[in-house]
Order: structure tokens, then C-alpha cells, then sequence
């Protein structure tokens, strides 16, 4: 990534850049989240298909604009946002979500598990902007705002009548639990 040239007034070049670099990765981050929102959008599948189909649209119509005000503040910053696909693969931090077709619970499982990868990367993010940075620090906490409501509605399918969610590892094993869960 290039080096900026420019920045805001009262802000060096320096921290410019140290500022660029973590919201480059929740740039691809939040990159890959939008589509990996309409991935389980066209994958879901199950009796409760319509009403998930449609509340993740509604995700995806949550998260454009974090990605667009992500892009927007590194140009700003001096930065080149870069959204390519090979630069979103090299910078995500993350495998490729791993499911195809798959039943509800399955997919919203595996979701929770993205949502708090996203949401605990942007957290951090925002505690190293903090002293560098506080615009971006609050552009990155009106992210969380948004991506903990999401995951709460997730949640509210995944919860059972005691209240709790199963805890796992990776999406592969929520959607894993699920199964097994729906299997017995």
C-alpha cells in the first residue's frame, strides 16, 4: 500500500498511515462480510427460508454503507482504499466461509461466528486508533453499533428457551453443533 502524502490537518503522515493500515483491513474485512451476507442469502435453506433470506439482505443493506464510510476515511486520510477481490483474500485475516447450501440453523450458526471475528477485529481496531485517531475510532464504534445489533438478531434464532447459545470454535464447528443438535 502506498504511502500517504497528505493527511487531515493535525494528523502526521505517520499516524496517517498507522491509521490507514487497520482500516485497510477492516476495509476487506467488511468486504468480505458483504459477501459472505449474500453467499448465505442465495445458500440458506429450511422452513424458516423467507424470513432469514430476507433478514440477511437487510444485513447486507447494513453493511455496504460501513464498507463505503471505511473506503471514504482512508481516502481521506490520505490512503488508497484498495477493494479488489485478490487484495480483500490477502488482507481478511480470515478462510473462506464454508458452507454452501445448508439448512438455517447451520448458516446462522456459522454467521455468529463471523459476526464476532468482525466485531472483536474492529473493537481492536478502534482501541489502536484511539490516541491516533479519534474520528476514526468513532467511524469504527458506529460500526459496532450496527454489526452487534446484526449479530443479535442472529442470535435471537440461535438462543434457547434457557437463553444460552452453544459456544464454538469456528464455523464450521457451529454449524456442526447445529447439525448434530438437529439430528438428535
Amino acid at each position: 500500500m502506498p504511502r500517504p502524502k497528505f493527511t487531515v490537518p493535525s494528523m502526521s503522515v505517520g499516524d496517517a498511515e498507522k491509521v490507514v493500515s487497520e482500516l485497510d483491513t477492516r476495509l476487506a474485512v467488511l468486504i468480505d462480510l458483504a459477501l459472505t451476507l449474500k453467499h448465505i442469502h442465495w445458500n440458506v435453506v429450511g422452513p424458516q427460508f423467507i424470513s432469514v433470506h430476507e433478514m440477511i439482505d437487510a444485513h447486507l443493506d447494513m453493511v455496504r454503507p460501513m464498507v463505503d464510510s471505511a473506503a471514504e476515511r482512508i481516502a481521506t486520510l490520505g490512503g488508497t482504499p484498495t477493494g479488489t477481490a485478490a487484495h480483500v483474500v490477502e488482507s481478511r485475516g480470515s478462510d473462506d466461509y464454508p458452507i454452501a447450501k445448508a439448512g438455517v440453523g447451520e448458516h446462522l450458526a456459522a454467521l455468529d461466528v463471523v459476526y464476532t471475528e468482525v466485531i472483536t477485529g474492529h473493537r481492536n481496531a478502534a482501541e489502536l486508533v484511539e490516541d491516533l485517531d479519534p474520528v476514526t475510532q468513532d467511524l469504527l464504534i458506529e460500526h459496532l453499533r450496527g454489526l452487534e445489533q446484526l449479530q443479535w438478531f442472529v442470535r435471537a434464532h440461535l438462543e434457547n428457551a434457557a437463553g444460552a447459545i452453544a459456544e464454538s470454535t469456528g464455523e464450521k464447528a457451529a454449524a456442526n453443533k447445529v447439525r448434530k443438535a438437529a439430528d438428535s
